[in-house]
């Protein structure tokens, strides 16, 4: 029958996909929180036999947007430059693992927060801007970044075709439909998401669970995030990522 037909199709392209989500404590020191995850990646493909492993939004630095200051601008690269990516194609080569990477953008005078998807062969395969940009106590992120003009992107990679948003994008269902409809089999999250200088006694996490199983739900794909663990303190608010 047309249904034993379709569930035969299903089961011949079943297949299992090790994914690992880090999760880091990210510092001031740019090349320490490099180490850190370069150790973690390794730790998760030879321990776990990831073959996708997701990174925190922003984790060579500490979450800056908690603050509105000019100076935080001078961290941004290019795609052509950024350090880290080029450190993360080697490693993404040597250890046959997905690694969307996010970073701070420059792009002439634009600043965005962007993901660099680096397949498991360590070529780019292109970049994600983030479309939804925040603006509150401690997420000032319409101070430093626009809107991402590159439209919802998937990639196809060596392990599994993947859909990449970030962060405050995880909050829109509109992000996760689109990139469905596009063939993503897996949606990923980098994220920088903690509590609410402004009221300590908010907490978003039992709604943001909520949200993320309704992805997953109505798309009928996994849906992974990744966070920063700790607090980070910064001049004039204190970040502390759930």
């Amino acid at each position: 029958t047309a249904r034993e037909d379709a569930s035969q199709a299903m089961h011949t392209r079943r297949r299992v996909l090790t994914i690992a989500a880090v999760q880091m404590e990210c510092s001031e020191d740019y090349q320490a929180n490099m180490n850190q995850a370069k150790a973690l990646i390794s730790l998760a493909k030879h321990e776990h036999g990831a073959q996708v492993v997701l990174l925190p939004e922003l984790f060579c630095m500490r979450y800056f947007p908690q603050v509105a200051d000019e100076k935080n601008f001078a961290r941004a690269e290019t795609y052509e430059e950024c350090a880290a990516l080029h450190v993360l194609c080697q490693v993404a080569k040597d250890l046959d693992v997905v690694l969307p990477c996010s970073f701070f953008e420059k792009c002439n005078n634009a600043h965005f927060n962007s993901v660099c998807v680096i397949d498991a062969t360590g070529e780019r395969l292109g970049i994600y801007r983030k479309s939804h940009i925040p603006t509150g106590p401690g997420y000032e992120e319409k101070f430093y970044f626009s809107p991402g003009n590159t439209g919802f992107k998937v990639f196809d990679t060596k392990h599994a075709r993947i859909g990449v948003g970030i962060c405050w994008d995880q909050w829109f269902p509109e992000a996760a439909r689109a990139m469905v409809l596009r063939g993503a089999e897996v949606l990923l999250y980098p994220t920088a998401i903690g509590s609410e200088p402004q009221d300590p006694s908010l907490h978003s996490f039992a709604h943001w669970k909520r949200v993320m199983k309704g992805h997953a739900a109505a798309n009928m794909v996994p849906v992974i995030a990744a966070n920063r663990v700790g607090t980070e303190p910064c001049e004039g608010s204190s970040h502390r990522p759930v």
